[in-house]
Formats: C-alpha cells, sequence, structure tokens
C-alpha cells in the first residue's frame, strides 16, 4: 500500500474515533452541564425585557452583548438610577446566571440602594429583604460552590441587620426574629441546664435534629403517623391549600396564644379578626392544635413543614445547622449573625472543596473568614434574646433585646489558628501584628471585662491568664503586653479607659452588672454583691 494512501486510512480511523467519542462525551457533558446549570438561557418569558430576546438570539455573540449591558449597568449605578440599573442586572441574570458578580451587584442595590431611599422601616425592610433573597433563593442556586455570593449574602445579614448604621436596624432585627420563630419555633427557653456550654449545645443540636429527622415527603410524615392525613385533611377543609408558612405563621401565633395562657375567646381580639366565618375557622384550628388525639400527628406534620421550608424556600441544610451548633454553640436562629455565620462558614466550606493552586485568586478566604469571627462575636454580643412574638405580628411595638451569651468566647479562640493557617503570609501569627491577632485581643478585652463585670472573677482570671500566654499576640505595643501584666481589678481599669464611645461595650456591661445583681447576688444571698451591681448599672 502506497505511504500516502496508508496515511489517509490511518487519519480516516482516528477521525471516526474522535467522531464516536465526541459523541459519546458530548451527551454526557451536555447532560452534566444541564443538572448543574452550567447553560445560557435559551426561551425568553413574555414579561421578560427586549434585552433577553436579543441576547438569546445573538448566539455567540451573547459575551460580548452582555459586557455591553453590564457597562451600561455600572454607569447607571454611578449616575444614582438604582431602579433602572437593578433591571439591567436582572436581564444579565437571565442570560448569564453564572455570572456571579452581576447577582452580587443586584443584591446590593435592592439592599443598600433603594432601601434606604424608602420612607418606612417596613418598605426598607422589602428592599433588604428581597436582596437576601435574590443571593440566598435565586444566585445560589444557580451557583451553588460560589464563595463570592456566601460572602456577600453573609455581609447582609451582618452588617445592615446585625450592624446599627441603618436608621431602620431594630425592625430588621426583630424581622429576622418574628421570621425564624415561625419557621422552627421558639428556641429551647433559658434555665439552669444551659449554664453549661456542652449541655446547652446538646439541647439546640437536639432541638434541630427534630426537623433535621422529620420525614422528607407528606406521604412519608403520613407512614410515620397515619392521623396525618386526617389532620391534614381538616386544616385543608378549614383554610384550602395554602402555602407552608402560611400554616407554620398560623401554628407559631396559636401556640404562643396558647403559652401566654389566652383563652380561645380572645383569639379575635388578639388577631384583630372580626368576621364572624374567619373567627369560626381559627377557633375550629386551636381546638384541632390541642386535641390530644392528634398531638403526634402535629409534631410529625409541623417537623416536616418546618424541614421543608428549610430546605426548599431557605435553601438551607438542617443537618449543616446542627453541625455549626455542634462546633460553634448553641445558636439562635433568630439572630441575624446566626445567618451570617451559617453563609459565611459554608462558603469557605466549598471553596475549601473546589481550590487548587492555579485558582486559588479566585477564593477571597481571608475576607469570608473575617464574616466569620465577626458573627461568632455579635453572638457573643447579643445572641441570647427575649422577644415577644406575638405584639410584634399584632403591629405593636414588640419587646426585643439580645444579651450576651459567653458560651461563644470558646469558639472564637477555637477557629482562630484554622483561619490564620488558611490566611498565609497576611495572617500569620508569626508576624509583628496581624488583624486577626488583633480582633483576638479585643474580643478577649471584651469577655473578660464582661465576666469582671458579672461578678465571675475567677473567669474573668482565667481569660486574662490566658490572653497573657498567648503565643499569637501583636508584639508591637508594649503598653498592652504592660496592661496584661496588672491584676485584674487595674487591668479592667485601664482597658476601660478610652471606650467610652463604644456603645456595645456599655450594653454588654450593663447587663453583665444586672445579671451578676440577680445571680450572685439577690439568688445567692449577697446583698452587698447585689446593691453595687445594681448601682453600678444604674450609673
Amino acid at each position: 500500500m502506497p505511504r500516502d494512501r496508508l496515511v489517509q486510512l490511518v487519519a480516516a480511523i482516528v477521525l471516526v474515533v474522535c467522531l464516536v467519542a465526541s459523541g459519546v462525551l458530548g451527551v454526557s457533558i451536555t447532560e452534566s452541564s444541564g443538572r448543574h446549570r452550567l447553560v445560557y438561557a435559551d426561551t425568553a418569558a413574555e414579561n421578560d425585557r427586549p434585552e433577553v430576546a436579543l441576547g438569546i438570539a445573538m448566539g455567540a455573540f451573547r459575551g460580548v452583548f452582555v459586557n455591553m449591558l453590564w457597562i451600561r449597568a455600572n454607569r447607571l449605578q454611578q449616575e444614582g438610577k438604582y431602579y433602572e440599573a437593578v433591571d439591567l442586572a436582572e436581564t444579565i441574570t437571565k442570560l448569564q446566571p453564572r455570572f456571579p458578580r452581576v447577582w452580587v451587584f443586584q443584591a446590593w442595590n435592592l439592599a443598600y440602594n433603594i432601601s434606604v431611599a424608602t420612607q418606612t422601616p417596613q418598605e426598607r425592610w422589602q428592599w433588604v429583604n428581597a436582596g437576601i433573597r435574590l443571593l440566598r433563593d435565586d444566585a445560589l442556586r444557580q451557583n451553588p460552590n460560589n464563595m463570592l455570593i456566601h460572602k456577600e449574602l453573609a455581609w447582609i445579614f451582618v452588617h445592615k441587620i446585625q450592624g446599627v448604621t441603618d436608621d431602620a436596624n431594630q425592625y430588621y432585627k426583630r424581622k429576622i426574629a418574628e421570621e425564624w420563630t415561625i419557621v422552627l419555633g421558639p428556641p429551647p427557653p433559658p434555665g439552669p441546664e444551659m449554664r453549661d456550654r456542652d449541655r446547652a449545645i446538646e439541647i439546640y443540636a437536639n432541638w434541630l435534629g427534630e426537623v433535621a429527622d422529620a420525614p422528607e415527603t407528606l406521604a412519608g410524615a403520613i407512614q410515620a403517623e397515619p392521623l396525618v392525613e386526617e389532620l391534614v385533611g381538616k386544616i385543608l377543609a378549614l383554610f384550602g391549600d395554602e402555602d407552608r408558612m402560611d400554616t407554620l405563621r398560623r401554628y407559631a401565633i396559636h401556640e404562643a396564644i396558647h403559652r401566654k395562657g389566652m383563652g380561645e375567646d380572645q383569639l379575635g381580639v388578639v388577631l384583630g379578626i372580626t368576621d364572624e366565618s374567619e373567627l369560626e375557622r381559627i377557633t375550629s384550628f386551636a381546638e384541632l392544635m390541642h386535641d390530644p388525639k392528634y398531638e403526634n400527628a402535629w409534631r410529625v406534620y409541623i417537623g416536616h413543614l418546618r424541614k421543608r421550608t428549610l430546605i426548599d424556600d431557605y435553601n438551607m441544610d438542617p443537618a449543616r445547622m446542627i453541625r455549626y451548633t455542634r462546633k460553634f454553640g448553641p445558636i439562635d436562629w433568630r439572630h441575624a449573625a446566626a445567618h451570617s455565620l451559617y453563609w459565611s462558614r459554608a462558603g469557605v466550606e466549598k471553596g475549601l472543596g473546589r481550590v487548587e493552586e492555579r485558582n486559588k485568586k479566585d477564593y477571597d478566604f481571608t475576607n469570608t473568614d473575617r464574616i466569620v469571627m465577626q458573627s461568632i462575636q455579635e453572638l457573643f454580643r447579643s445572641s441570647e434574646i427575649y422577644f415577644d412574638f406575638l405584639e410584634f405580628v399584632q403591629g405593636h411595638y414588640a419587646y426585643y433585646i439580645g444579651v450576651p451569651n459567653t458560651h461563644f468566647i470558646d469558639a472564637y479562640a477555637d477557629i482562630l489558628q484554622e483561619v490564620a493557617d488558611r490566611g498565609g503570609i497576611n495572617t500569620t501569627m508569626k508576624r509583628t501584628y496581624t488583624n486577626f491577632a488583633a480582633g483576638f485581643e479585643n474580643f478577649m478585652a471584651d469577655a473578660i471585662i464582661h465576666f469582671y463585670r458579672r461578678g465571675q472573677l475567677d473567669k474573668a482570671e482565667e481569660y486574662r491568664k490566658r490572653l497573657q500566654s498567648w503565643p499569637g499576640r501583636n508584639t508591637n505595643d508594649w503598653e498592652a503586653t504592660e496592661k496584661l501584666s496588672r491584676p485584674l481589678d487595674e487591668y479592667v481599669t485601664l482597658e476601660m479607659k478610652g471606650r467610652y464611645t463604644s456603645p456595645t461595650l456599655y450594653v454588654n456591661q450593663v447587663t453583665a452588672a444586672l445579671q451578676g445583681a440577680f445571680v450572685s447576688g439577690l439568688l445567692a444571698g449577697d446583698q452587698d454583691l447585689f446593691r453595687e451591681q445594681f448601682e453600678w448599672a444604674r450609673k
């Protein structure tokens, strides 16, 4: 056979093999890209902007078209035309749902720019919540492993809601508390057993475990408890096929009314209902809730609803929530920092599963870890929440206070080295000064002062010695080293100087003084300590 003919034959065989392989692999790749949503939009909805249809029609030139839209959206934002920028950003997310920065751009406009242009706390909350839902419910479903989206979602919770820079922050905090009282029910009540950290963590983990272990489907709930089918039928007869959150809200309200010892004759007044037929329905619902026959059916059904709500509506994993509870402390999900901790930590974990040497610049572990640390700080400062849910759902001014929870102090110390190791040279504890070390020193100082003011001098001294002997302390400030060497009383006095403008510190101090007055003083029979602590708080 001539040499040229042999080359042609071999080339033909290779071509056929490549075509067959591409056909086989193409089907697999197409299936995988569709399953993981790694595809462009190929259809336009009836109410979509014209740009969506135009972008789809441009085919291979879609990337150029999206770049033009992105430039225009940035220009509109710079000009303060936020509503127009949001519309354009929404168009880009439909054309390229795997473009994380446009999701972040749009959520920021909703939560920060448009929200502050409105007049009432209620209006502001609608826009802030819209930004949260955009990232949590839409962006993360399209980009489940993207660290940037996780980080920005966490930032909205810890800064916009838990922070104090927005005038409406107190309303936001109450809305989060209301929402998560409905979703999960009230958390385990405070009691003597909660003073032990390990015991408190176990109680909270078991509380969440009831949701995590609940049936996945309604059929599964009926299989677990046959009376669920009868119960659901009665609820449908009363209210029709309502949304899960509506049922959970109704259940939470009736549960709160029952806890306050109110009778069924007060339901109309409490809920503001005057219509006779509606009053009859809610009275029947209350009777159904307290019928001993359905006690276990309610437990199974509500557990199922809560599980599906977490997974389907909030894009959250009950098993992950339990794992974070065991790792960090007894997390109260009515607190905004609980959610910033969840999303920032989830972003870090998912990033660790994908980062390689060639792409490590795409993963901002340092700043995402900082949100994890800040969230733990906020949980220490105010995550023991007292909230009047029933007053708030009635539209009244509701009591809400968050007091320090010392169970999160050790969580900060436990995770610090892990975070520093991940941050590389920027955070290594071998440097003279690092932000992470400074943050830890300030946090430990707050903890020492808190225990001191609460009258737990042994705990305050324990943490002072722990900070003094910590090898990662910044060595650039000799005064800090000298201050730590002083006796506890002197250390606290020196540490308090220059911090008179810190509102969180003084809220913490007043709370600690009152806790010490009543727990260590009054209940322990120490009248002198009670008067001393109470007088300090009054000042």
